[in-house]
């Protein structure tokens, strides 16, 4: 997988720190949803949002002394991460939304609880990401975080999304949220009134037809985010990309982290422009 340029609408204001780990937080937080809104042919059983890309930068834009502390003084972040054994980089980014979700003198959220089972008798029948409590609307919120990369196949409508594991679909996982992972009422005696969905990533769409995406875009497809190309074809060794390593996928270092590429294996590559 090869990344086209980004586009101008949404600044990648996270590329403007030096520690790795800061540039994800930052990323995770200030970066838009990999969707502008729910595909239309989606059968809804449990109605979920997405935030608009105002709302995450907003939150940036309150948050960004504390990412310029964090960025000369990364201790308590890497600490933080460290309690994360696993390598799944969805994981990582659910640690990442979960330091910023405590970090609660910079946004209206009080964490109510993270990673909560909900149990019925002996069985355990689903688990909530986050509950919060938003103290600018009084509701109680139950969000749901996902990291994904699908590559786009086909007529590039909603089945035709690919993870890396081809069983991991996008309409698989926005079904998940719809019909399994929003289906609860209440959590920790707590009604809830509001759920939303944090998706994002990178969606990359095949490299043969990258001159005439934009038309074939689908309109639920936010153009605020970075989109990226696919595919088998070797771009010239002059491109310069250079392959990233696992947590580069949530953003690349700021020093390449090897050299130019000389041959071609699977993975994710970024063009060192």
């Amino acid at each position: 997988m090869i990344e086209l340029q980004p586009p101008t609408l949404a600044p990648e204001v996270w590329l403007n720190y030096r520690t790795a780990a800061v540039r994800q937080l930052a990323f995770a937080l200030a970066s838009p949803n990999i969707l502008s809104s729910l595909p239309p042919e989606l059968q809804i059983q449990h109605a979920f949002t997405l935030h608009a890309d105002i709302f995450w930068q907003q939150h940036y834009l309150n948050y960004q002394q504390r990412l310029a502390y964090l960025d000369l003084h990364p201790e308590a972040l890497h600490n933080f991460l460290n309690q994360l054994k696993s390598t799944r980089l969805g994981l990582r980014f659910e640690m990442l939304m979960w330091f910023w979700l405590l970090d609660h003198d910079y946004h209206p959220f009080e964490l109510l609880g993270h990673s909560i089972q909900i149990i019925d008798g002996a069985k355990t029948i689903g688990e909530l990401d986050f509950l919060l409590r938003n103290h600018d609307t009084q509701q109680i919120e139950h969000w749901e975080v996902a990291l994904k990369y699908y590559l786009a196949e086909a007529d590039f409508s909603l089945p035709h999304w690919y993870g890396l594991n081809r069983s991991d679909t996008l309409a698989r996982k926005l079904n998940h949220f719809s019909q399994k992972q929003f289906q609860f009422e209440q959590a920790l005696n707590f009604p809830i009134q509001q759920r939303f969905a944090v998706l994002k990533g990178q969606l990359y769409f095949p490299h043969l037809y990258s001159q005439n995406t934009v038309d074939r875009t689908p309109h639920w497809v936010n153009r605020a985010r970075r989109l990226g190309t696919w595919g088998n074809h070797i771009p010239e060794k002059t491109a310069d990309f250079y392959r990233l390593q696992r947590h580069e996928w949530i953003c690349q270092n700021v020093q390449a982290s090897s050299l130019a590429n000389q041959w071609w294996t699977d993975g994710l590559y970024f063009q060192a422009t």
